[in-house]
């Protein structure tokens, strides 16, 4: 039996760790040659390790998602290496300040609005103009349930991911009729480096992030990969312009 992306080409950015990690390794279990891209070169490079130690060919990029010229040589790479870049995973981000929004900086604004929301439409922005002179594609961005809600001390982070899903969306209607589908992603707190540096913090706790969720847990990497990688497949080949909640329920409430 063949996997549900065998023979494709995917590309995951802020592959380094955590969903994207995971993701990557998903993609090589169903058959795909994985491009594992992020600014940590050694730890994209890590990956690449797992990804070969499952018979898959893979390749680490070093990436500045913020940087067009860094983005535009990461596609590059990926399409020169493999011949082809069938799907991709817009999965690089950081996390807030943990502030409201007078106390933040300048600083700490553009970081965390460059790199959620400008990084993923440079991202799309490459791929899409790779995809559409060579039959098309499938995207998944990276939003979260903060793409639909908010919380206290997280503004600069709503704000970009907001944005992620109105990109999303819009870009799903701009392609929908040249073979290109455009989704993302929302999950809820999920067991990752960004979530480990907030409890460190002190300001969150682990029971704060399981109580936001009716089934009173942490969601795993894996889980959400699962689900990008489904987008990324030709299972979900009628699915464009959707945001694919992994939240334990916590949008149901």
């Amino acid at each position: 039996m063949t996997g549900l992306v065998d023979g494709r080409v995917a590309l995951v950015t802020g592959g380094a760790g955590g969903i994207g990690r995971a993701t990557a390794i998903r993609l090589a279990q169903e058959g795909a040659a994985v491009a594992v891209a992020d600014r940590d070169l050694q730890g994209a490079r890590a990956t690449v390790g797992l990804l070969e130690e499952l018979g898959g060919p893979a390749l680490a990029v070093a990436v500045d998602v913020t940087d067009p010229k860094s983005v535009e040589a990461m596609v590059d790479a990926v399409t020169k290496e493999f011949g082809a870049l069938h799907g991709a995973y817009n999965n690089a981000g950081v996390e807030d300040a943990l502030q409201p929004a007078h106390l933040i900086t300048e600083k700490q604004w553009d970081h965390v609005v460059n790199v959620d929301l400008k990084g993923t439409w440079l991202c799309m922005k490459h791929e899409i103009a790779y995809m559409l002179t060579h039959g098309g594609g499938s995207i998944v961005n990276a939003a979260s349930v903060l793409a639909h809600v908010t919380m206290s001390n997280v503004p600069a982070y709503t704000a970009a991911k907001h944005g992620v899903a109105g990109l999303t969306r819009s870009a799903a209607l701009d392609y929908a009729q040249n073979g290109i589908r455009v989704n993302a992603v929302s999950p809820g707190a999920i067991r990752t480096e960004l979530i480990d540096r907030t409890i460190a913090s002190g300001k969150v706790s682990e029971s704060d992030y399981a109580n936001l969720h009716p089934m009173n847990r942490l969601g795993e990497p894996a889980e959400v990969a699962e689900a990008v990688v489904w987008l990324l497949s030709d299972r979900s080949s009628f699915v464009t312009g959707h945001c694919l909640a992994v939240d334990g329920g916590m949008l149901a409430t």
